[in-house]
């Protein structure tokens, strides 16, 4: 046995020369030999501060820059970052047209048949044009009544008649 020095903690230790012509015996334990296998880098967590080991993959695959301990801490800093103006959805409003009718207290019920079913129910966008939010605009349909609308001459007349609308 011979007396060799850890390349991590510098305590001496004994290792067998066959073990050190080999390359093996460097480190005192397997403790010492996982930390000398890690060649990512210590960072803080951006939201709380903890401080997390990330590997050079995560390092370099992190869009922002910015490093979380966890989902939740990414969370709260994307909740807090991509709100109003920066929200996707927000820009062009596209999807906000569900909201629009349940915050004008539309009773939920499909415009055609009077399904109740609030699982089955769509948002119709009665001039078709996805941009225009208006609550005028907006209807509750089930899906088998939308896809008629929206592919059946007899049926879209017969809703607009029930809407009280003009011709489109």
């Amino acid at each position: 046995m011979v007396m060799v020095t850890c390349h991590i903690c510098a305590n001496n230790f004994y290792s067998k020369p066959s073990w050190i012509e080999r390359g093996f015996g460097k480190y005192c334990s397997n403790e010492c030999k996982r930390k000398a296998q890690k060649t990512g880098l210590t960072v803080s967590c951006f939201m709380c501060n903890k401080e997390i080991y990330k590997t050079q993959k995560a390092l370099k695959g992190s869009k922002s820059g910015k490093f979380f301990c966890g989902k939740s801490c990414q969370t709260k800093w994307r909740n807090s970052e991509f709100v109003g103006a920066k929200h996707a959805n927000f820009i062009t409003g596209k999807s906000s047209y569900k909201s629009v009718l349940s915050r004008a207290n539309v009773e939920k019920i499909c415009g055609l048949c009077a399904n109740k079913d609030k699982r089955v129910l769509a948002v119709h966008h009665v001039d078709e044009n996805h941009f225009n939010n208006n609550i005028e605009n907006l209807a509750w349909l089930c899906h088998n009544c939308h896809h008629l609308v929206h592919h059946d001459k007899v049926e879209k007349q017969k809703f607009i008649a029930l809407r009280g609308l003009s011709r489109l």
